[in-house]
């Protein structure tokens, strides 16, 4: 018996939970076989054939940070085609604005884009703007294309039991350059300036590109799969890893690079740097036979690069080693940055 007055699931801010979305695209028609890669779980670009080469699409908004969102929105869809091998070319972008919106402001965010385009060499190729009551702060919902050779495409279920996982940077850059730019008083306040400072301008050292660093690695020799975790921080991106190529994952907790500003910050705020945004960081993985010469070529490079774990096999599960013990881990439900928004509304 089927209760028709059951209530509908209010859902709570960030990704859609996993196991949701898969349901959801699962349910999708798939009628052109050139698409390489489609929509799935743990997977942010589609690549479609055309001709010789493959064409990686990516699409991503900007909603959690209001300072720079023009730069963010280049940055995080560039690094989505970065990371399956290909090299950003073309740039799109959804600007929706509020009533009232300055004109100071859209100028802003198209300056932000330009620059970031120009950095990557990227071409901006279309768009649409619109001023509208539906948004009261302004979102850049962007959409970047880039392009690869079959033959270099780096696939996430191409990832394997015995390779190294690999991160360089370190994790949470991109939550902590947002809580230091949109929380800078309150945490001048209690920590000191310079600390607050230096994560403010984590935005741009060291970024939250990570194109050359992905392209670099390619370069170098043969990788298995990469990936750029994001919302959910290091742990999501694991996790979105290891769904995508249906594999387990063995991770040293006292490997993860952590900087200093993102400690103290996340040790302020009472939050887990693990589960914060985290753009500026790339996974990899790696055949132990390639390790060396991917980690070299990136050091050359002053990317800095850590081995935080190997992979296993899917019956081993994605685990945490720690001081602690060993410890089961999967999806983040929810990123610190949301969480913290929440507690302090």
């Amino acid at each position: 018996m089927t209760n028709d007055s059951a209530q509908p699931v209010r859902l709570r801010r960030g990704k859609l939970e996993s196991e949701r979305l898969a349901q959801l695209l699962s349910a999708l028609p798939q009628r052109d076989h050139s698409v390489v890669i489609g929509p799935r779980v743990g997977e942010d670009a589609a690549v479609i054939e055309v001709g010789d080469r493959y064409i990686v699409s990516a699409t991503d908004p900007i909603t959690f940070a209001a300072d720079r969102i023009g730069w963010y929105a280049v940055h995080v869809n560039a690094n989505d085609v970065a990371v399956l091998g290909a090299r950003p070319r073309w740039f799109l972008a959804v600007l929706l604005l509020p009533d009232g919106a300055s004109s100071e402001l859209v100028e802003s965010i198209m300056t932000d884009i330009r620059h970031a385009c120009s950095v990557l060499d990227v071409t901006v190729c279309g768009g649409h703007t619109e001023i509208t009551s539906r948004v009261d702060a302004p979102v850049v919902v962007g959409h970047m294309l880039g392009e690869v050779a079959p033959a270099q495409l780096v696939r996430k279920t191409n990832l394997q039991a015995g390779d190294d996982l690999l991160l360089t940077n370190g994790v949470a850059i991109e939550g902590t350059a947002i809580l230091a730019r949109e929380h800078r008083a309150s945490l001048a306040a209690a920590l000191p300036a310079a600390v607050v400072d230096h994560a403010a301008a984590l935005l741009r050292d060291p970024g939250i590109s990570v194109v050359h660093a992905a392209l670099t690695a390619v370069a170098a020799g043969p990788v298995h799969a990469m990936h750029d975790p994001t919302e959910g921080g290091v742990l999501n991106g694991l996790a979105e890893l290891a769904a995508a190529a249906s594999t387990g994952l063995e991770v040293e907790v006292a490997r993860i690079p952590v900087l200093p500003e993102t400690r103290q910050i996340c040790g302020l705020l009472g939050l887990d740097p693990l589960r914060l945004m985290a753009s500026g960081a790339l996974l990899l993985g790696v055949p132990p036979s390639a390790t060396g010469d991917v980690m070299a070529a990136l050091r050359a490079e002053a990317i800095p690069v850590t081995r935080i774990g190997s992979v296993r096999r899917p019956e081993h599960g994605t685990i945490l080693v720690s001081e602690n013990g060993r410890t089961p881990f999967g999806p983040v439900a929810i990123d610190e940055l949301a969480r913290f928004s929440e507690r302090e509304e």
